[in-house]
């Protein structure tokens, strides 16, 4: 034994990271971690937990602070360590694995919590965007559906916002319905020629009135004024049916914000009566992964900066146990676990990371492509 070597020791510290940021699986760190003291130190202060997160998703970046509540009641002010003082090292480490973990394991669902306001609406509130959330055309034997104003040039877009169930969400794909006029001759279809999706997040120190929904009109100038979007999918041709469409992202998106708009980019159908072209759509879902309760955001700056808030008390699991109508998914960025954690490495799990998560069981949620609608 006394000839053995530690090679991160023997190779030093450039290329032991080259090595260990090979790792793109949250529970190989936490391995790493239980090798040894002097192992568990490396991983810490190196912020290879938080580096592991800023390869899977580079939004994290824009976390400038980490802190852990123990109460949903927070403080007045919150305090910030020396980001070298082992405490706050430890806490982020802890906190970022646990992100990490989220990341990689999560029961897929509909992720929407409300519908904000539209860019624009034919029929105010009978053709709302909130009549969106329904999951049909028809509602007490009337109409579902939101409509655009007409428009005599076809390219004229149009855009819907949405609030999403948490401020940190990983999205990965979008559903849209058409809708079929079923009650005008011929039962046309007014959908787009093509959608594109944006994610973001509200400048700080800003919220919306509790009468967003009787003034859409100073809600989309609020919305144009102050919301920031980062992130833009590319385009996608929509199909001229009447049918829940599927939009499934090229990789799965982080949303730090909690704002999600849909462009809507062209139209097809012109309406008989008044020689205009409308764009119709009865029901909207996202499909995804909210990180809360455990986790939350506080953007700090107009730049997008913000604070990570972590809870460690929060009744989560980062694999919640599925419910009737849920199917589970892997994002594509990165390999699937290739093995699950039992026995002495839950445990060890635990004590490195805290009790305040547990930290499920993937094994039976290996289907990328089935179709998460609740």
């Amino acid at each position: 034994m006394e000839d053995c070597c530690d090679f991160i020791q023997w190779l030093g510290v450039d290329m032991s990271m080259q090595i260990l940021m090979c790792l793109d699986n949250p529970t190989d760190l936490v391995r790493v971690s239980a090798v040894s003291t002097a192992w568990r130190h490396f991983v810490i202060m190196n912020g290879l937990s938080k580096q592991l997160c800023i390869r899977m998703f580079p939004e994290v970046s824009s976390i400038a602070h980490v802190v852990e509540l123990h109460d949903r009641i927070e403080p007045l002010q919150i305090r910030y360590e020396t980001p070298m003082d082992w405490p706050c090292l430890e806490r982020e480490n802890r906190v970022y694995a646990l992100l990490a973990r989220g990341f990689t394991s999560f029961v897929r669902k509909d992720c929407l919590l409300e519908a904000i306001v539209a860019s624009s609406t034919d029929n105010y509130p009978q053709e709302s965007i909130h009549n969106t959330l329904e999951p049909g055309d028809r509602v007490d034997q009337r109409a579902s559906y939101w409509s655009s104003e007409g428009a005599v040039d076809p390219s004229v877009p149009e855009t819907l916002v949405y609030k999403l169930t948490a401020n940190l969400c990983v999205i990965t794909e979008i559903h849209i319905h058409p809708f079929q006029a079923y009650f005008q001759f011929g039962f046309p279809i007014y959908s787009a020629k093509a959608v594109r999706f944006r994610l973001g997040h509200l400048k700080p120190a800003y919220e919306f009135g509790n009468d967003t929904k009787n003034k859409p009109s100073p809600a989309l100038r609020f919305i144009n004024e102050n919301v920031v979007w980062t992130y833009t999918s590319p385009s996608f041709p929509m199909a001229h049916e009447s049918c829940l469409q599927t939009f499934k992202l090229p990789e799965p998106a982080l949303c730090i914000g909690g704002y999600m708009q849909i462009e809507l980019l062209g139209r097809v159908q012109k309406q008989e009566m008044d020689e205009k072209y409308y764009i119709c759509v009865c029901h909207v879902q996202v499909v995804g992964r909210p990180l809360s309760p455990a986790f939350d955001v506080d953007i700090i700056d107009p730049r997008g900066k913000c604070t990570l808030k972590y809870y460690p008390d929060a009744d989560y699991c980062c694999s919640p146990v599925k419910s009737e109508g849920e199917a589970s998914s892997s994002p594509s960025r990165f390999r699937s676990f290739t093995a699950s954690i039992r026995g002495w490495e839950q445990m060890i799990l635990n004590t490195l990371l805290g009790g305040g998560v547990v930290v499920g069981n993937d094994d039976d949620s290996d289907d990328d492509d089935a179709v998460g609608i609740v």
